[in-house]
């Protein structure tokens, strides 16, 4: 009697481990991951029992990629092109990659930062198919158990928020997945971190957003937000619960309120691979712009004056890392470097003698002078040669402001960083036009290139992608123990060093975004090195750290079918 042959199918991937493949038919080509579309051979839509389930022609990922611009183009808002984009993404995701890093400059603004935040306020309406995990209050004592309900293994990056503070938005409540899963695509398609190793996920603590209590395609849960030891507790569980699934995982907290996110930082930084984007990520890639700004101008941090518009977690942030900068360079202690900062925030600017209504982080930048009521009072006493604006308040860097600074300093440095673009401080062509062009600007979100008096401007965008994919790349190939602030400045430092002559004289302070891919492996680099000194790598050090980062990161390439057949 003949034996019976059993078949089994695995998937290889560059760099991935074999993956076997359970699926076949229809339910193949529902598996974004695994999933070619026209791009299966013959052989395999007979093996793989899908011959007849997608158009005879066999094509290649070149041609599909042209049917995907071609119908993108078609597109005529910005939403209709994430909606797009999102839905390919869902289908096959090795394509929508290869689309997104040909088109890095063009997409990178629809699938996250400014579109993103349009696409989080709809995402009720235009929710299509699940993506990443949701754990919410009703779930609570169940995190461990649901971590098992997802299929993989090996997760090197999670994204995390509680969508309590999405952009400059506000409360989005579970609307706010669209931004880990916008941020794992840049991690993906800016640092190779492998789509199957990244995991979105919403802590749905609930909302205080009255308007979607009342909206009937509201997603998330229908009461207000969970406040005291009861949010801490539950914040407790899910990263307990996804260090014991996934103990090699970096934890990336995202778009949590101030009053959250540095006790949160404070709580987990020293025992959990984790770091915060808004506070540590914001932080480096603006002290790297600045250190760019101090290129041109030939100066040095310790010689400026830096007034921040917004005390929030991204400003502290900045500042602290700023702070760091100007230590290494000029030898100081952090209490010496802080004095040539001054914060202004909703009530005034920063002193002493607000010490009844100071928040925690904001007290080391607390100042004894006298207190001041508006920014221009601030900006006329102060003098300052750099304005920061992390407020989320548009057009409040007036010309009659930025006139006034520049009475003291030639080329002012002004980084109006507020998101998305509708928040921005002020625009690129008012800080050149107000400055006659010496103005040396930076946007949170971008802004076109400006044409004044006969040349041409191109503002720097202080973009996290910069900065965080190759931190998150960094810390992860080497299974670093923690993420410290040594390595941010390491990441930030790298960066400054990475624009060109060129570069500077358009009036920029960054790289060319295409060249994401080279600079995350740069920033990898210098991480591991990093980690290497202070002795958190888990990982013997390779020969060549570059190489090593390298070979690890992930190509949209189409994955290779193996036939294993047993008599």
């Amino acid at each position: 009697m003949k034996k019976k042959q059993t078949r089994r199918w695995e998937i290889a991937q560059k760099g991935e481990e074999t993956l076997p493949v359970v699926r076949q038919g229809r339910e193949l080509l529902t598996d974004s991951l695994l999933n070619k579309g026209t791009a299966f051979s013959m052989e395999e839509r007979d093996k793989l029992k899908i011959r007849g389930l997608v158009p005879p022609r066999c094509v290649d990922m070149e041609t599909q990629a042209h049917r995907i611009m071609n119908n993108y183009n078609w597109k005529t808002s910005p939403l209709e092109k994430f909606i797009y984009l999102s839905s390919l993404q869902d289908r096959n995701e090795n394509l929508f990659y290869k689309v997104l890093m040909e088109n890095l400059i063009e997409m990178t603004p629809i699938v996250y930062t400014p579109v993103v935040g349009q696409a989080c306020q709809q995402f009720g309406h235009i929710y299509r198919r699940p993506r990443g995990m949701y754990f919410s209050t009703a779930d609570r004592g169940k995190f461990r158990e649901m971590m098992d309900n997802w299929p993989r293994n090996n997760v090197d990056i999670i994204v995390v928020t509680d969508g309590s503070r999405i952009l400059g938005l506000g409360d989005l409540g579970t609307n706010g997945m669209g931004i880990p899963i916008g941020k794992l695509s840049l991690y993906i398609a800016g640092a190779g971190i492998y789509p199957s190793r990244t995991l979105p996920v919403v802590l749905d603590v609930g909302t205080n957003n009255e308007n979607l209590l009342n909206e009937p395609l509201y997603l998330g849960s229908n009461h207000n937000r969970l406040t005291g030891d009861e949010f801490y507790e539950m914040v407790d569980e899910f990263v307990q619960a996804a260090k014991d699934r996934w103990p090699m995982a970096l934890i990336q907290f995202e778009d949590f309120t101030n009053d959250h996110a540095f006790p949160l930082l404070e709580k987990y930084r020293d025992n959990t691979l984790c770091f915060n984007d808004d506070i540590q990520g914001t932080g480096a890639v603006i002290l790297s712009g600045v250190i760019g700004a101090m290129r041109i101008l030939k100066n040095k941090l310790a010689e400026q004056k830096v007034v921040f518009y917004g005390a929030g977690s991204a400003g502290i942030g900045v500042a602290d890392m700023i702070v760091a900068g100007t230590m290494e360079e000029g030898n100081l202690t952090a209490e010496e470097a802080r004095k040539n900062f001054w914060f202004f925030d909703s009530k005034g600017l920063v002193t002493h003698q607000r010490d009844g209504d100071l928040t925690e982080h904001k007290i080391p930048y607390a100042r004894n002078d006298e207190f001041l009521p508006t920014l221009l009072d601030v900006v006329k006493s102060v003098k300052p040669t750099i304005l920061m604006g992390l407020s989320g308040q548009p057009q409040t860097f007036t010309k009659e402001i930025i006139k006034e600074m520049q009475k003291h300093t030639e080329r002012p440095v002004i980084f109006s960083l507020s998101n998305p673009t509708s928040k921005s401080e002020c625009t690129a062509e008012q800080a050149y036009k107000w400055t006659n062009g010496n103005a040396i600007f930076v946007s949170g979100s971008p802004f076109d290139k400006v044409e004044f008096d006969g040349k041409t401007y191109i503002p720097g965008q202080g973009n996290n992608m910069y900065i965080f994919p190759g931190v998150g790349l960094g810390a992860s190939t080497c299974q670093a123990t923690k993420v410290t602030d040594s390595m941010f400045y390491a990441a930030a430092k790298t960066l400054a060093y990475m624009v060109t002559d060129s570069e500077f004289e358009t009036g920029t302070v960054y790289p060319d975004l295409t060249k994401i891919r080279e600079i995350s492996a740069s920033i990898a680099s210098a991480v591991c090195r990093t980690a290497y000194a202070e002795g958190l790598a888990q990982l013997p050090i390779p020969d060549d750290i570059m190489s090593f980062i390298q070979s690890k990161m992930y190509h949209p390439d189409y994955p290779k079918y193996v036939l294993d057949e047993e008599d």
